[in-house]
């Protein structure tokens, strides 16, 4: 007994210091976006705040108002939430066909998608930059065709391992009552996933919203239309950094997605759980 306790106190201080280390660089981050562009060095960037070293929210407020920061704002939440909504949509009816199908078709396609988890956008992305400028899905509103596709292999893997749990005599029902597939699907399945929803949803969205590359490719960094991302690194130019405007802008960035983590985290973990291969 006295040894399980000594064990459980050495994970507990071993998670705990590796938490810590993982607040660290926010920590840091939003300490020296109060400081003067000035102060921001290697050698006093690990120091705090003081009267002499601070500009209050005048970095924030200059954040703010320069590089379009509202505008891009703009356009990653529309980027983010028609990506999110249309991959949520479509891989969880495509999860539960493949499972409730299950012929040799479905398990091939189940095998791509989850082949395609392990492929590096890397090797497509001068290819897929190509046609997406040819079929005109190059802009803020359509790009979300292209989340689809690479979001596709994670939410479908963990949307089967949910649907594998859900009984079938509950589907067979709502059919002997009248439902047709998709009926079925929207009143009966949807609302069981709920959890698995929730926790595809957030980690989807943690990926769009902090994306670079692909709206960099697909957008260009010149351009009048920028997301949170690229509108951060325009602060970086090739023989200046404004560390201030930098460290302030990327802490308003991460606002959104920490709030979302924060409140849904156990979603997170439930949904993950639910979604594991049964």
């Amino acid at each position: 007994m006295k040894r399980e306790t000594t064990v459980n106190k050495i994970i507990s201080v071993f998670f705990t210091v590796l938490s810590l280390a993982w607040i660290y660089p926010m920590v840091m981050i939003l300490l020296n976006s109060f400081k003067q562009e000035t102060a921001i060095t290697t050698t006093s960037a690990f120091e705090f705040v003081t009267p002499e070293n601070t500009a209050g929210l005048a970095n924030y407020i200059s954040a703010l108002e320069r590089q379009g920061f509202a505008a891009a704002f703009g356009y990653s939440l529309v980027i983010t939430v028609t990506s999110v909504v249309l991959i949520l949509v479509c891989c969880s009816m495509c999860a539960w066909y493949v499972v409730r199908v299950n012929s040799r078709i479905c398990k091939a396609f189940y095998y791509l998608f989850v082949f395609s988890m392990v492929v590096p956008f890397q090797m497509l992305m001068f290819t897929l930059s190509n046609m997406a400028t040819v079929l005109g899905f190059n802009t803020p509103f359509n790009i979300c065709f292209i989340y689809l596709g690479f979001g596709a292999g994670l939410a479908v893997f963990m949307f089967a391992g949910f649907v594998k749990t859900i009984p079938l005599e509950i589907e067979e029902a709502a059919t002997i009552d009248g439902c047709n597939p998709v009926q079925t699907f929207f009143h009966v399945v949807l609302p069981i996933m709920k959890p698995t929803y929730i926790s595809v949803g957030i980690l989807e969205t943690m990926w769009v919203w902090n994306d670079y590359l692909l709206p960099s490719i697909m957008l260009g960094l010149n351009g009048r239309i920028k997301t949170l991302p690229i509108a951060v690194s325009s602060f970086v130019g090739s023989y200046v950094k404004q560390w201030d405007l930098i460290l302030s802008a990327a802490f308003l960035a991460m606002i959104p997605i920490v709030i979302l983590f924060l409140v849904a985290q156990k979603q997170i973990i439930q949904g993950m759980v639910d979604g594991a291969i049964k």
